[in-house]
C-alpha cells in the first residue's frame, strides 16, 4: 500500500493519498485545502486517482473538494446524513472561509460498502457522533478514523449534529473491536493504534 500524508490548511488536518502498490489506483481522502499541493503530490507519485472520500462535511476537510475532484475527474463519495452540512455554511464551519459554494458528493456510501482498489478494498465503516455522517474506513487493515478518533483524545461533539453518546459509542462498537496492533490515522495529528487508544485514551478507560 501506498499512504501519503499531507498536512493541509490552518486547521492543520490530515489529507490522505492512500493507493495500490501495483496499479497505482489511489483515493483521496479529506481533501480540505490545499489544492494544488494534493494535486501535485498525486502526479509526483504517478497515482491514478479513482475516488475522492470525506470522512465528514465539515470546511477542514472538504475546502479543496471541488479542485481536486475536477483535476482528477474524479467522484466525490460521503455519507448523506451529512448532506445538510455540505449545503450549510455555518453547520460546515466554513461562514470565514473563502471557499465558494461547497461541492456535494456525488455518490453516497454507507455502513458495509467496499470500494475496490486494485488489489485493496475500501470498507465504509458508519461512525456518527463528530457529525450526523460522519465514517471511518478501513483500508488493508489500517483504520482512517477521520474526526471520530483521534491520538489520545476524540473528535469534538459541540458542533451542529454531534452527539457525545454517539461518537463514544462508534468508536467502542465500531472501531475498538478491530485488533490492538491496528494502525489509526485521524484526521488530524499523528497515528496511533487501536491497543494505545484501548488501554490509554482517557475518553475510553
Amino acid at each position: 500500500m501506498i499512504l501519503e500524508i499531507l498536512e493541509v490548511g490552518p486547521f492543520m488536518a490530515n489529507c490522505y493519498l492512500v493507493a495500490c502498490s501495483r496499479t497505482r489506483d489511489c483515493i483521496i481522502i479529506d481533501p480540505g485545502s490545499d489544492g494544488p499541493l494534493i494535486i501535485r503530490k498525486a502526479g509526483e507519485l504517478s497515482l491514478k486517482v479513482r475516488f475522492i472520500i470525506n470522512t465528514h462535511a465539515h470546511i477542514d476537510h472538504i475546502g479543496a473538494n471541488s479542485e481536486v475532484s475536477k483535476a482528477f475527474d474524479a467522484p466525490l463519495l460521503g455519507h448523506k446524513a451529512d448532506l445538510p452540512l455540505f449545503r450549510s455554511r455555518s453547520s460546515s464551519l466554513s461562514l470565514f472561509s473563502d471557499e465558494g459554494k461547497l461541492k456535494e458528493p456525488d455518490r453516497f456510501v454507507q455502513e458495509g460498502d467496499v470500494l475496490e482498489l486494485g488489489d485493496m478494498q475500501v470498507k465504509i465503516i458508519e461512525t456518527p457522533g463528530h457529525s450526523p455522517g460522519g465514517i471511518s474506513l478501513e483500508v488493508g487493515g489500517v483504520l482512517f478514523s477521520g474526526d471520530t478518533l483521534f491520538a489520545s483524545s476524540i473528535g469534538r461533539t459541540d458542533t451542529p449534529g454531534g452527539s457525545y453518546k454517539g461518537i463514544i459509542r462508534s468508536i467502542r462498537e465500531k472501531l475498538l473491536v478491530y485488533p490492538d496492533d491496528t494502525d489509526v490515522y485521524p484526521g488530524h495529528g499523528p497515528q496511533t493504534t487501536i491497543g494505545y487508544e484501548r488501554r490509554h485514551n482517557p475518553f475510553l478507560t
